[in-house]
C-alpha cells in the first residue's frame, strides 16, 4: 500500500516525502485549470507560495502530526490547494415570518453575492408542531420562518433552483420530515433529487446535551436518523444528512475542548449507528459534516478547528475503519459566536463577528455565517444582515486570507494549543466509554460503545452538568472582572440610543393560519388520513420510513400530523429531573 495510503511516512519526523505528494498534487490542480493561473502577492507585490512549511531537509519532531493540506491527517485542511481554488461558501442564516417572506430575504442574499442558503425555522416548526397548535400561539415566524407543509417549502425556494444552490437546514427533532418536504418541492421543480447538495442537522443528541429540542426519545429518534442515512446513501449522494452541531454546545457554555469533544464524540455515535445498519463507512461517512462555534479567543478556536479535524481522521482510520481520504477528511460549517454579543454598544459586535470569522477561515471552515450586530436583541435587520455578509467578502477578497493554506500551521503556539484540545478531548472520550462500560457491563453494545456512553451520559446529566459547571465559572468570572468584556464590565459609557431592529407583526401568525386552514380544506382528506396510516404501519415495524413519509408529505400532510401521528405510536419524552 502507498504511504498516501496508509496515511503513514516511513519516517514521520521527515516533512520531504508529504511536501512532494502535496507539489504533484497541487500541480495536477493547477494542470486541470482548478486553480487560476495568477500570480499572487502581498499587497506590496512580494509573491506569495500556496502553502508554507518546514525548511527543505529540516527535520521536526512529530511533524506527522502537523502533515501538509489536503492529506492525513489533515490538521492543516481538507484540500491541497487551501482556499486558492474555492472559498469557503457565505451562507448566512435567514429565516423569519413567512416562506414567502424568508423568500425574498434569501433571493437578496444571493444577488449581493452569498454562496448558499442557511435555513432558519421557527419554534413549532423546531418542535414539530403546526402553526394553529394551541402551544403554537406568540411563537409563528419569530425565531425563523414558519413551515407547515411542502406548499410552504414551494413558496420558500420559489425561483431558487435546488439544484444549483446548496441549501442547509438548521433542525433536528423532526428534521426528516422536513427533509421530505424539500424533497417534494425539488420534485415539483422538476429537479433530479439525486443531484440535491446541502446539509440536513438531524443531530439528536445535541439536543438532549444541550438545546432541548426533541420529540420522542432517542430510540425512535436514531431509527429515523438510521433511515435518513440509508435513504441518502442511496438516492441523494451528495447531501449531508447529518450535521453534527457543537455550536448549541458551545452556546449553552461549554469550554472549547467540551464543544470538541462532545460534538466528536456524537460523531462517532452516528458512524456507530451507520455500521450497525450494514452501511459502507466510506460511503456513508462523506454524508456526515459538522458545525461548530467561532467564538471571541481567536487562537484557541483556529487551534480547535485543526484538533477537530485530526482527531476525526484518526479515529476514522483507526476505529472505524474508513479507507478513503473521502471518509477521514472532516467538512465543517463554523457561525460566529451568536453568545458573544453584546445588548451594550452592539456596534462593537460587528468587531467581535470579523475576528471569530477570521479564526474560522484561518481554521479552514468550509462554509461560514457571519452573526449581525442585532441578532443579540431580535433577528438581523436589512442593513445588519449586509453588514454580516460584507464583512465576510472583504475577508475573503481584500485581506490575502485565501492565499495560503493554513497560514498558521507550524506557530508555536497554534501547534501546542492543537495539541493541548485534542489531548482534552481523548481524555472525555475515556470519560464516555466508562459511561459505556457502566451502562453495557456486558461490551455488548446494541449499536456502538460511544453511542452507550453517550446516551448513559445523557440519561444521567452528566453532559448537562459539565455544560453548567463551565458556564458558571465563565459568569464568575466576568462578574469578578477576570474575563474583560467591552461595554459590559470594561470601557461602559451611558445607554444609547434604541437600535432599530427587525420585529415580526402578530399579522404573520393570522395570515399563516388562514393558509394552513385553506390548505387542509383544499386537500384530498382520505389520502392523508391513508398515508398517515401507512406511516404508522411502517412505524410499527422495521422498513425504511422515508417513502411513507414522502408519500404523506406529497398529500400535503401537515408536518404536525406526520410528527403527531409518530407522537401518537412512540410516546413523548421528558427529560429525567434533577437537582
Amino acid at each position: 500500500m502507498s504511504e498516501r495510503g496508509t496515511g503513514r511516512d516511513p519516517r514521520p519526523d521527515d516533512p520531504e516525502p508529504g511536501r512532494r505528494r502535496w507539489r504533484e498534487r497541487y500541480e495536477a490542480a493547477a494542470a486541470s485549470g482548478r486553480v487560476p493561473d495568477v500570480d499572487v502577492t502581498t499587497l506590496s507585490g512580494v509573491p506569495v507560495h500556496p502553502v508554507y512549511g518546514p525548511p527543505e531537509g529540516g527535520v521536526v519532531p512529530g511533524f506527522d502530526r502537523i502533515g501538509w493540506p489536503g492529506e492525513f491527517p489533515f490538521t492543516r485542511g481538507p484540500h491541497t490547494t487551501g482556499y486558492r481554488e474555492k472559498p469557503w461558501t457565505i451562507r448566512q442564516f435567514a429565516g423569519f415570518g413567512t416562506a414567502r417572506q424568508t423568500n425574498e430575504r434569501y433571493r437578496t442574499i444571493l444577488a449581493q453575492g452569498g454562496g448558499g442558503l442557511s435555513v432558519a425555522f421557527d419554534m413549532p416548526t423546531l418542535m414539530g408542531r403546526d402553526s394553529d397548535d394551541e402551544r403554537a400561539r406568540g411563537e409563528v415566524g419569530h425565531c425563523g420562518v414558519a413551515v407547515d407543509s411542502a406548499a410552504d417549502t414551494d413558496l420558500l425556494f420559489e425561483g431558487i433552483p435546488l439544484d444549483q444552490v446548496t441549501t442547509s437546514m438548521t433542525i433536528s427533532g423532526p428534521a426528516v420530515p422536513v427533509f421530505c418536504m424539500y424533497l417534494v418541492s425539488a420534485e415539483r421543480q422538476g429537479v433530479d433529487v439525486g443531484a440535491l447538495n446541502g446539509t440536513l442537522q438531524t443531530d439528536i443528541f445535541k439536543e438532549y446535551i444541550a438545546q432541548k429540542e426533541w420529540l420522542f426519545g432517542p430510540e425512535p429518534h436514531l431509527r429515523l436518523i438510521g433511515d435518513l442515512l440509508e435513504y441518502c446513501v442511496r438516492n441523494t449522494p451528495d447531501y449531508k444528512p447529518l450535521s453534527i452541531s457543537g455550536y448549541h454546545i458551545r452556546e449553552a457554555g461549554a469550554t472549547a475542548a467540551q464543544e470538541l469533544a462532545f460534538t466528536l464524540a456524537d460523531g462517532f455515535g452516528y458512524v456507530e449507528l451507520g455500521l450497525a445498519r450494514g452501511l459502507d463507512v466510506d460511503r456513508f461517512a462523506p454524508g456526515l459534516s459538522f458545525f461548530f462555534d467561532a467564538h471571541i479567543d481567536f487562537f484557541e478556536e483556529i487551534a480547535k478547528f485543526r484538533a477537530a479535524r485530526r482527531t476525526w481522521a484518526r479515529w476514522l482510520r483507526d476505529v472505524y475503519g474508513a479507507t478513503t481520504e473521502k471518509a477521514q477528511r472532516m467538512r465543517f460549517h463554523t457561525q460566529t459566536a451568536g453568545v458573544s454579543l453584546t445588548a451594550q454598544q452592539p456596534d462593537n459586535n460587528i468587531v467581535r463577528t470579523a475576528v471569530e470569522a477570521m479564526a474560522a477561515v484561518l481554521g479552514g471552515t468550509n462554509s461560514l455565517h457571519t452573526n449581525a450586530l442585532d441578532e443579540v436583541l431580535a433577528l438581523p435587520g436589512e442593513r445588519a444582515a449586509r453588514i454580516a455578509l460584507r464583512t465576510q467578502q472583504v475577508i475573503a477578497e481584500e485581506t490575502g486570507i485565501t492565499n495560503v493554506a493554513d497560514p498558521l500551521g507550524g506557530s508555536w503556539y497554534v501547534e501546542a494549543l492543537t495539541d493541548r484540545l485534542e489531548e482534552e478531548a481523548e481524555r472525555i472520550f475515556g470519560r464516555i466509554r466508562d459511561m459505556a462500560a457502566s451502562a453495557v457491563p456486558s461490551g455488548e453494545h446494541p449499536i456502538g460503545e460511544m453511542t452507550s456512553g453517550i446516551l448513559r451520559g445523557i440519561e444521567d446529566g452528566w453532559f448537562a452538568g459539565e455544560i453548567a459547571d463551565a458556564a458558571f465559572a465563565h459568569q464568575r468570572a466576568l462578574e469578578r472582572g477576570d474575563r474583560r468584556l467591552v461595554g459590559v464590565n470594561r470601557h461602559v459609557e451611558p445607554t444609547e440610543g434604541d437600535l432599530e431592529i427587525l420585529r415580526v407583526s402578530d399579522e404573520v401568525e393570522r395570515e399563516q393560519q388562514r393558509v394552513l386552514a385553506a390548505r387542509k380544506t383544499a386537500r384530498r382528506q382520505r389520502v392523508v388520513a391513508e398515508a398517515l396510516a401507512e406511516l404508522v404501519r411502517a412505524a410499527r415495524g422495521e422498513d425504511n420510513l422515508i417513502e411513507p413519509m414522502l408519500a404523506a408529505v406529497r398529500a400535503e400532510a401537515t408536518l404536525g400530523e406526520i410528527c403527531g401521528a409518530l407522537r401518537a405510536e412512540w410516546g413523548d419524552y421528558t427529560e429525567p429531573a434533577r437537582f
